[in-house]
C-alpha cells in the first residue's frame, strides 16, 4: 500500500482546503474512512473528514467562501465541527480535540489537543490514517498506531487499550463487528474478548443508533459474518434476543429438529446474493422467529411449530416498537412476508392448484416477487438432488403464477361488483348482506367458481342475494 498519498488527494476541494488551512495558520489533515477506503482501493467515499489543529468551524467557514456557489455551513458548536455539502460530498470540519468519558454517557468532555490526541480518540488503527493537507509534508501519510499494517493483515484493532475503548463509547463493539463483516477483516482477539467483558454496555447506547449499525451489518455481502459476532461476543440477546431464542436442538425420544438460529443465517446470505433490499433482508432474518414461542413435541407427529408464521408476524411489531424502526408500510412489509413465508413452499410440495396460486397472488400483492424470493433463499439442504428438486418445485410455482395472472387477474384484486351496485340492485341501505355478497363473489372468483368478470359476477350476486332472502328490482343491470 502506497505511503505517499497524493493521488488520495488531487480533487481540487482540497486544494482549496490547504489555501484556506494556509491562510489561517492551521495544520489541518484528511482523516478516518476516506483515507482508509483510498488505501483499500476501494471508491472514494461521498463523506470527506477533515481535522485541524485550531477551529475546524473557523476552517469550514473559510473554505466555503473560497468554493463556487459558496455552499452553506452547517456549525454544530456544541460538538466543535461543521458540515460542507459541495458537489457529491460532504465535508466534515473538525478541531483536533483529546476526549474522556464517564461512565453513564457515550458523550465525552472535550478539550483541544494535537493530530496524534486526535488519532488516539479514534475507534480503530484502520479509521487514525491522515494524510498531511500541509505545505511541508502534503501527502504524507501519518500512521503512529500502524493503521496501516492492520490495513494489510485485514485486523480490526483499537489504538488504546480495547476494554477503554468500548466501555468509553459501547457504540464502538457493533462498528468494530459491522467493519468486520463489511471488510471481511477479523477482530483482533483482545478486542473481541473486551467486546463479550464488556457487552452490557451497550444498554447505554441509543436504539437508533444500534439499529444504523444492525442495517449496515445487514447489508454486507455476507451478512452471517456480523451475525455470528454479534452471537459470539453475546451482544445479539441484548438486542435481539428473539433471534437468539431460536438457537439450539432438542431432541426428545430420538426425534430433533434443526437449529433455526444457524438456519435463519443461512437464508440471510441466500437472500443477500439475490436482493440489496433492506427491508426483505430483514424479512428473511425475522422468518422463523415465531418458532422459538410456537414448539412443541407431539409424540405422534414430533416437533411441531404450529402458527409460527402469524406469531412472528406479530413479533415483527413488537421488535419493530422496540427498536424504534419505523411503524410505517416498511414494518408491514416484513410483517406480511413472514406471516406469508410458508405459503409458496407448501404449494411447493404439493400439486400446484390454480385456486391455490390464485390465493397465494390475492394474499401477497405486489409483494409475491418479494415473497417468492425469500421462500427460495429459505431453501438450505446441503443435499444437491433435494436442493435440485425443490427449485424446480418453486420454478413450476412460478409458471402457474404467470399463467394464472394473465387469465385471472388477482394482484390487487378488485371485485367486479362493487357494495353500491348490490344496494341499488337489491335496493338496501347499507347492511352485512352486503359484505357476505361481496365475499362470496371473491371466493367464488379465487375457487375458480366464475371468472374475475362483471357478467358472471353480476349473475352469482344475484344468485347469492335471492339465498338471503333479497329480490333484485326489474332491469337493474
Amino acid at each position: 500500500m502506497p505511503r505517499d498519498c497524493q493521488e488520495a488527494i488531487k480533487n481540487p476541494v482540497f486544494t482549496t482546503i490547504v489555501d484556506s488551512s494556509k491562510e489561517l495558520a492551521l495544520e489541518t489533515y484528511v482523516i478516518g474512512g476516506y483515507v482508509r477506503d483510498f488505501l483499500l482501493g476501494k471508491r472514494s467515499p461521498k463523506d470527506i473528514d477533515i481535522v485541524t489543529v485550531g477551529s475546524g468551524i473557523a476552517l469550514a467557514q473559510k473554505v466555503a467562501e473560497k468554493l463556487s456557489g459558496k455552499p452553506r455551513v452547517q456549525v454544530f458548536k456544541n460538538f466543535g465541527t461543521a458540515m460542507v455539502h459541495y458537489q457529491n460530498h460532504e465535508l466534515e470540519f473538525v478541531g483536533a480535540r483529546k476526549e474522556s468519558y464517564s461512565k453513564d454517557s457515550r458523550k465525552p468532555r472535550v478539550e483541544d489537543g494535537n493530530l496524534e490526541d486526535d488519532q488516539r480518540r479514534r475507534d480503530f488503527t484502520i479509521n487514525t490514517l491522515a494524510i498531511s493537507l500541509n505545505e511541508a509534508t502534503y501527502g504524507q501519510l501519518l500512521d503512529p498506531f500502524q493503521g496501516l499494517q492492520d490495513l494489510e493483515k485485514g485486523i480490526i484493532r483499537t489504538p488504546l487499550d480495547p476494554g477503554i475503548t468500548y466501555s468509553d463509547d459501547p457504540l464502538r463493539m457493533l462498528r468494530a463487528i459491522r467493519f468486520a463483516a463489511q471488510l471481511d477483516f477479523s477482530i483482533e482477539l483482545s478486542s473481541l474478548q473486551a467486546i463479550t467483558i464488556h457487552k452490557d454496555r451497550i444498554k447505554i447506547v441509543s436504539r437508533e443508533r444500534i439499529v444504523d449499525e444492525l442495517h449496515k451489518i445487514i447489508l454486507c455481502d455476507r451478512p452471517s459474518t456480523g451475525l455470528k459476532l454479534l452471537h459470539k461476543t453475546e451482544l445479539l440477546p441484548l438486542i435481539l434476543p428473539e433471534l437468539s431464542a431460536l438457537e439450539g436442538i432438542e431432541e426428545i425420544e430420538g426425534q430433533r429438529h434443526k437449529d433455526n438460529f444457524w438456519h435463519t443465517l443461512e437464508v440471510l446470505d441466500n437472500i443477500a446474493r439475490h436482493t440489496d433490499d433492506l427491508w426483505l433482508r430483514w424479512a428473511a432474518l425475522l422468518h422463523d422467529i415465531g418458532k422459538a414461542p410456537t414448539k412443541r413435541f407431539d409424540k405422534k407427529i414430533g416437533w411441531t411449530f404450529h402458527a409460527h408464521e402469524f406469531v412472528g408476524s406479530k413479533m415483527v411489531y413488537k421488535l419493530f416498537k422496540r427498536m424504534r424502526m419505523p411503524l410505517n408500510e416498511k414494518m408491514k412489509f416484513v410483517q406480511k412476508l413472514v406471516l406469508l413465508s410458508s405459503r409458496p413452499i407448501i404449494l411447493s410440495q404439493d400439486f400446484v392448484t390454480d385456486s391455490a396460486v390464485r390465493r397465494l397472488i390475492f394474499d401477497a400483492g405486489d409483494q409475491i416477487e418479494a415473497l417468492m424470493t425469500l421462500c427460495e433463499a429459505d431453501i438450505t439442504t446441503k443435499n444437491p438432488v433435494r436442493q435440485k428438486k425443490y427449485l424446480s418445485n418453486f420454478k413450476l410455482v412460478r409458471e402457474k403464477m404467470t399463467e394464472v395472472e394473465e387469465r385471472d387477474r388477482i394482484r390487487n384484486f378488485q371485485p367486479p361488483i362493487s357494495g353500491e351496485l348490490i344496494m341499488a340492485t337489491f335496493n338496501i341501505p347499507p347492511s352485512k348482506e352486503i359484505g357476505l355478497i361481496k365475499d362470496a363473489i371473491k371466493e367464488a372468483i379465487l375457487d375458480g367458481v366464475i371468472p374475475n368478470e362483471y357478467r358472471p359476477a353480476y349473475q352469482f350476486m344475484l344468485d347469492q342475494g335471492r339465498k338471503l332472502g333479497l329480490e333484485p328490482l326489474k332491469n337493474k343491470e
